[in-house]
């Protein structure tokens, strides 16, 4: 469910995305990337604090988290991935994860 949420916000549907996000959360709360990729979500959608409150608990989960390591994960060099995964960075930057 978690890779579906990813796979809608890598589209642009921040309303599914957040939708399959919280369903994933809901099997694993302990999963931290899924917590972030809500954030993301919900920050596009315009619910900065709802997607504050995802991200301070990935960064519990897993406070080595921060947009720079994330950039370094290489999951494709493809240029439109690359270029979807600038949105849910810039998401990230919206609710407040932090750089490094």
């Amino acid at each position: 469910m978690s890779w579906v949420g990813f796979s809608k916000l890598l589209l642009g549907a921040n309303a599914e995305a957040a939708a399959w996000l919280r369903r994933a959360l809901n099997s694993n709360p302990n999963n931290p990337l899924a917590h972030l990729n809500l954030a993301a979500a919900l920050a596009h959608l315009g619910r900065l604090d709802e997607a504050r409150a995802s991200k301070k608990k990935a960064l519990e989960l897993n406070p080595a988290l921060t947009i720079r390591f994330l950039k370094s994960i290489p999951f494709s060099d493809d240029p439109t991935f690359r270029e979807q995964a600038r949105r849910i960075t810039q998401g990230m930057r919206l609710a407040g994860v932090p750089e490094e």
